[in-house]
């Protein structure tokens, strides 16, 4: 059950960012998130009293209020990416920033147990993120986006651990005050007059971001739940293989041969320590 709800989640993740992505190139980032955090915040209220909390506690809400800080940084971080990079490599960039984190956090202090192959992962994940990041020589800068895919992932990463840490007799809570949160830590940046403006295509982007992004991380609290946190985080990290084949068949993007072999040396990484 577990390991289905943490693939579900990668789905709707990836699914979420193409959105997303696509709503950013005509907003800015701060305000996809705002209003697909607030519908976000309706619909898990909404769930959270049809769901048994028989021990809501104020720990349990701290580590959904923390988690939402990760949340709304490391969605406006991942978006301002993609509006200026492109989606098959920055959101590949920022999945493999943010898997390596928990999951040592997990073996650390969780007491997770990685066997060697997973070890190994993390290794090509050096060489991975130089390959994905750096132009035709490996003096001549990064690729557009980036350095604020590498933030997403730091950001996403407290969004993972904090979540995980919430008491599952806390029902959703925790998830509704992380949505909650993230509203708030966006709001004081997108709230601006000229940025509020925008279609309605755009707007349903948006909207359908948040859906589908908070259908995720619910589907990524239960899948935590049933398995150990570098198990549910690394499964949920398949996330990107989902919005760089839309990036690469939708939106027609191109890749040089140096970032396509870093995609694949990602694409190792998460194989390697998913098994």
């Amino acid at each position: 059950m577990g390991v289905g709800l943490a693939l579900v989640s990668a789905l709707c993740f990836g699914l979420s960012d193409f959105a997303a992505g696509l709503a950013a190139r005509r907003l800015h980032s701060t305000v996809v998130v705002l209003l697909g955090q607030l519908f976000g915040v309706v619909l898990v209220t909404l769930l959270a009293l049809f769901v048994a909390d028989p021990g809501v506690t104020p720990a349990a809400l701290g580590w959904g209020a923390l988690s939402g800080i990760g949340t709304g940084l490391g969605a406006a971080f991942l978006f301002q990416a993609m509006k200026i990079g492109r989606f098959s490599l920055v959101v590949p960039l920022s999945d493999v920033a943010g898997v390596a984190i928990p999951v040592v956090i997990g073996v650390v202090l969780l007491h997770d147990r990685l066997h060697w192959w997973a070890w190994l992962g993390f290794a090509i994940a050096v060489p991975a993120i130089w390959l994905m990041t750096s132009r035709r020589g490996p003096r001549s800068g990064t690729t557009a986006g980036a350095g604020w895919a590498l933030l997403s992932g730091a950001a996403f990463a407290l969004q993972y651990v904090a979540l995980a840490r919430a008491d599952a007799a806390a029902g959703l809570w925790p998830l509704a005050l992380n949505r909650l949160v993230a509203v708030l830590t966006v709001a004081p940046i997108a709230v601006r007059r000229d940025r509020l403006r925008m279609e309605r295509r755009t707007a349903l982007l948006a909207i359908a971001s948040g859906v589908l992004g908070t259908s995720a991380i619910a589907a990524f609290l239960f899948a935590s739940r049933e398995q150990a946190l570098s198990v549910a985080v690394v499964l949920t990290s398949l996330y990107p293989a989902v919005t760089v084949l839309l990036g690469l068949t939708v939106l027609h993007e191109r890749l040089s041969l140096r970032q396509a072999l870093g995609l694949l040396c990602a694409a190792a990484t998460v194989v390697l320590v998913s098994l």
